[in-house]
Parts: C-alpha cells; structure tokens; sequence
C-alpha cells in the first residue's frame, strides 16, 4: 500500500465497495449505468472517498487514496 496512508487517520486499512446511484428525474429510470461509483473508505475512521467506475478502470483506486 501507498505509505502516507488515511487523511484523516493515517491508517493504511482501506476497503473498496462498488455502488450504483440515482440520479433526478428521468436519469432515475435511464441513466443508472451512468452512476456506478466505488467508494474507498478507512475501516478504521470511516473517511470516504468516491470515484467513477468508468474514468478509474485503469487506476489503482488505493493508490488514488492514499495519495
């Protein structure tokens, strides 16, 4: 894992979890495929951070969070 570890706590325990997320209107029935996200957050402090499914395909999403 990166070395700088959690903003807000320093630990280096992160996790990843895919969601899906509503948008208004119209966007609620047709653009769900739009609004896939995966969210890193500490397991110890809870801190969160959301990224784009599509435009973090080819990242390493841990290394975007730890910095």
């Amino acid at each position: 894992m990166g070395e700088k570890g959690c903003i807000k706590c320093g630990s280096h325990d992160a996790r990843t979890k895919e969601v899906a997320m509503t948008g208004t209107g119209l966007s609620k029935m047709f653009d769900i495929q739009h609004n896939q996200f995966i969210v890193v957050y500490c397991a110890d402090c809870g801190y969160s951070e959301f990224y784009n499914k599509q435009s973090s395909a080819g990242s390493n999403i841990l290394d975007l969070f730890f910095g």
